[in-house]
């Protein structure tokens, strides 16, 4: 029924044309067969558009010698080819760095899916076009519908010919326009045999095989299908962004079950295929049993290409796992591959297909042949090979030998416990089929054996016949009971020790100090992990910031470039093939090298390690592995994916703690800069107006001044200047404390002599204030500076004394305190009140002051503290210490 409320565009559809506009177009000119004219219509449209004024380029069209082609490219300008020496051939491809070079608006690139030669950036001409894409380059191509990955099964049939190079589902499916070129089989037959296509001996052949009336009648079928299913997918997609109320295919959903090992293929492009007929979804399931070691990783990949939702989940019960997958996802058709179940498990109805038909009622099967079904490899053995099958007889005579001992002593029927117990061993240590045939012989040597009538193989009596059976049946049942759980066991195994591998890693990369060591973590385990070589890369900013925090930004750095941070073994540097892939993975945040289709040819992979940052996932390093196995090891894959999770976390928090320390630095820097500004306008203020004002007075009136005003004045001079001095010597010393400048000169100091001589020297500079001294002697001596320790006195009593009253007591004393010196400093002032007492020795800061008590500069007791800390002291205020009043400085110095 048609809506009849107020409509709004789908979100999702708006989302999806938004994320088609970030990047450049494609348009695919789409043929059922070769010589249909792809090429030519694509050059006719390039044509006319540069005509109009556009800036067209092409980057490689094939000519395959047809004039007709070669004609058709007219005026339009050619991008020169690369050359690429392979075995002894040089060959010529695309020129992929000088088309991003040249950034035309429109670039012509010939058949989609052909196969790059060696040592080409990507091993496929589709993905050249997706990194031309991603740098907003238009790209239009051409390509046959049996190069698609979900047709090529069905072009096999029909042709009789496998077609090598494929191209996924998703280039097609994320096109902005589809062309397709058509002409009626009859017409492509007649260009053919005028030599249009192929010169006459390959037109022959291809008459023979390929080019028959009946095959490219079923290829134009599927060329037409394929481009109907695009126009309805276009059609669609904009009655959902302009809201547009219709028709919905909604209702059918496609599962297909992906096998492990190499049998997903066929059932995925069939389940593709129905999928697209239907307009459904597809979803791809694979179940991931204990013991199971067959790689479901090329099928994923495979059904991921194709489009489809994948999900992997772990089950004892298959049939109960995908029959509740199906439900939770309201699937309508299930296919799954025929595969190559035991004999027996045909005999006794055991197989999935038979399960799923019984239980699955409510859904589509569709059972898909294999035209070669793989084999999914059984779980390893404890023993490898023949050692399992020679343990069978080794454990068989051991429980023959134990019997023997125990003949007379026991009935003949207990030597059946010994013989299981045995069959047991056999299945724990080789395997349930090892078992079996370890039962069959146990069976046989006991009745041989200990079976009256003994050393026959018959039974006499028909309660030992009953034995027998018994045991046959109990052997049978405990032997693949003990195999099954020897799986489960092996498996939960390798599980927990990938949970403690990872738990271990977590709490290393937590207790990790710095950011060197974090990265050597990482290295380190990758390397154990794969059995090989491991490294870090940064982008040239990253490293630098990560060594020098706070100096260097990515806007301000040229492209990125890949640096190596650490490396395990040390001497694992990638070599410049490698560099290659490592720039390209960087660039592009995909993994690139071995193993990949990007560069595959290096011996490293590179991984990107990525982060969420300022809303996008970027990729911020990379992790470099060569592993030293060239088979796949999908448990090691997947303590990789682990190990790159946890360690773009790790690496990513510790840049995070960085910016924050730095951020804190440049808030404490910006602070003490405004505190030093305020405290040079009122600082210096002071000292200059009583300075000029002396000045002024003495130059406009000095010769009718008495002689004691002009030496009062001059007295105002020098005492403010001198002021001035002692305010500039303190900033000076607060920068090189700062720097890390002081270096004290240690040597053995008399304490209570310090403490007097300082008394003293501010006792002549302040006449008249009284300083009482507590200073015994025979104290230890420890090791300071003098003179840094005379200036720390100093401070600290002209301080004291100008925050206490004119007639106030400064007390000064030391004193012996467990394995310390102290010094300590009394006044009998107004005191500091709580609220400052934990900033008194921050620098600028100030206490309340009363009208009596002349203003400091604040930096007094923190130049103290920096000169204490220097000499590896402590100095510590308390306040008030008596009455309400007082303040006490302690200075506190190891002997």
């Amino acid at each position: 029924m048609p809506a009849t409320g107020p409509t709004r565009p789908d979100p999702d559809a708006l989302a999806e044309l938004a994320a088609r506009e970030g990047r450049g177009r494609l348009k695919v000119f789409l043929g059922a067969a070769p010589g249909v004219g792809k090429t030519v219509e694509m050059l006719a449209e390039a044509r006319r558009l540069h005509a109009a004024g556009s800036d067209v380029l092409i980057g490689l069209v094939e000519t395959h010698g047809r004039a007709e082609t070669e004609a058709a490219i007219g005026t339009l300008s050619t991008l020169p080819l690369r050359a690429i020496a392979y075995r002894g051939q040089v060959l010529h491809e695309f020129d992929l760095d000088a088309a991003l070079v040249r950034r035309p608006a429109i670039l012509l690139l010939d058949e989609l899916a052909h196969s790059n030669a060696p040592g080409s950036r990507h091993s496929k001409r589709w993905q050249d076009v997706e990194e031309l894409r991603d740098a907003g380059i238009e790209v239009w191509t051409t390509m046959n519908v049996q190069h698609l990955e979900s047709s090529a099964e069905a072009v096999a049939r029909v042709t009789g010919v496998r077609v090598a190079e494929t191209v996924p589902d998703a280039m097609l499916k994320g096109a902005d326009a589809v062309e397709l070129v058509d002409i009626p089989p009859a017409e492509l037959l007649d260009r053919m045999r005028a030599g249009k296509i192929y010169p006459p001996e390959q037109a022959e052949r291809a008459l023979r095989g390929f080019f028959k009336e009946g095959a490219l009648a079923a290829l134009r079928e599927l060329a037409l299908r394929r481009t109907a299913d695009r126009v309805d997918a276009d059609v669609t997609s904009w009655m959902r962004r302009n809201a547009v109320a219709g028709p919905w295919p909604v209702g059918d959903r496609v599962l297909a079950l992906i096998p492990g090992g190499g049998a997903a293929e066929p059932v995925l492009q069939q389940a593709r295929r129905l999928a697209d007929a239907l307009h459904a979804p597809l979803l791809a399931l694979h179940v991931e049993r204990p013991g199971q070691q067959a790689d479901p990783g090329p099928g994923i990949a495979l059904a991921q290409q194709l489009g489809a939702e994948t999900e992997v989940t772990t089950a004892t019960d298959l049939t109960t796992a995908i029959l509740a997958h199906a439900r939770a996802r309201r699937a309508t058709h299930i296919f799954l591959g025929r595969g190559d179940p035991p004999w027996w498990r045909r005999v006794l109805g055991r197989t999935l297909i038979s399960a799923l038909a019984r239980r699955a009622t409510e859904f589509t099967l569709h059972v898909v042949p294999s035209p070669a079904a793989a084999r999914v490899a059984a779980p390893p053995r404890h023993l490898p090979g023949w050692t399992a099958w020679l343990v069978v007889p080794l454990l068989v005579a051991a429980a023959t030998l134990v019997c023997v001992m125990l003949d007379g002593m026991v009935p003949d029927a207990a030597f059946g416990m010994v013989y299981l117990a045995a069959v047991v061993a056999i299945a724990a240590v080789a395997g349930p089929l090892h078992a079996g045939g370890g039962a069959m012989l146990a069976f046989l040597a006991w009745n041989f054996l200990f079976l009256p009538p003994r050393y026959t193989l018959t039974v006499a009596s028909a309660q030992d016949v009953l034995g027998a059976v018994v045991f046959g049946v109990v052997a049978a049942l405990l032997a693949g009971t003990t195999g099954r759980l020897g799986r489960n066991v092996r498996a939960a195994a390798v599980r927990l020790a990938a949970l403690r591998r990872l738990t271990t890693l977590s709490r290393r990369l937590n207790a990790e100090a710095s950011v060197a060591e974090l990265q050597m973590a990482v290295v380190e385990e990758a390397a154990r992990i794969i059995g090989g070589p491991s490294c870090l890369l940064l982008p040239l900013d990253e490293a630098l910031a990560m060594t020098l925090p706070g100096q260097f930004t990515r806007d301000a750095m040229l492209p990125a470039e890949p640096v190596l941070r650490a490396a395990s073994p040390a001497d694992a540097v990638p070599d410049d093939g490698a560099m290659a892939a490592a720039r390209w993975a960087l660039a592009n945040g995909r993994a690139a090298g071995r193993g990949t289709a990007t560069l595959p040819t290096s011996a490293w992979r590179f991984v990107p390690l990525n982060a969420v940052r300022n809303g996008e996932t970027v990729a911020f390093g990379l992790l470099g592995l060569c592993p030293k196995d060239e088979a796949p090891d999908p448990e090691a894959d997947r303590a990789v994916e682990a190990l790159l999770d946890q360690a773009a976390v790790a690496l990513e928090r510790a840049r995070l703690a960085d910016t924050a320390a730095n951020a804190r630095a440049r808030s404490q820097t910006e602070a003490l800069r405004t505190a030093l500004l305020t405290s040079l306008g009122h600082d210096l203020r002071t000292p200059l107006t009583a300075i000029r004002g002396a000045a002024e007075t003495l130059r406009t009136a000095g010769a009718a001044l008495p002689e004691a005003t002009r030496a009062d004045l001059l007295t105002t001079i020098e005492e403010e200047a001198t002021r001035l001095a002692r305010w500039m010597s303190a900033i000076l010393d607060i920068v090189r404390l700062e720097t890390g400048q002081v270096v004290p000169r240690r040597e053995p100091v008399d304490v209570a002599q310090a403490l007097e001589e300082a008394a003293m020297h501010i006792q002549q500079a302040h006449p008249g204030r009284r300083i009482l001294r507590d200073l015994p002697t025979g104290l230890p001596r420890p090791r300071l500076d003098p003179a840094l320790l005379d200036r720390v006195l100093e401070n600290v009593m002209d301080n004291a004394l100008k925050y206490s009253a004119p007639h106030g007591i400064v007390r000064v004393a030391t004193r012996r305190e467990g394995a310390d010196v102290l010094l300590i400093v009394e006044d009998d002032g107004p005191g500091i009140p709580p609220d400052d007492l934990p900033r008194v020795f921050d620098a600028f800061f100030r206490a309340a002051r009363t009208d009596s008590i002349a203003a400091g500069s604040g930096l007094g007791l923190s130049i103290c503290r920096g000169l204490v800390s220097a000499m590896g002291g402590r100095i510590a205020a308390e306040s008030p210490i008596a009455a309400g009043q007082g303040t006490r400085i302690t200075l506190r110095f190891p002997q």
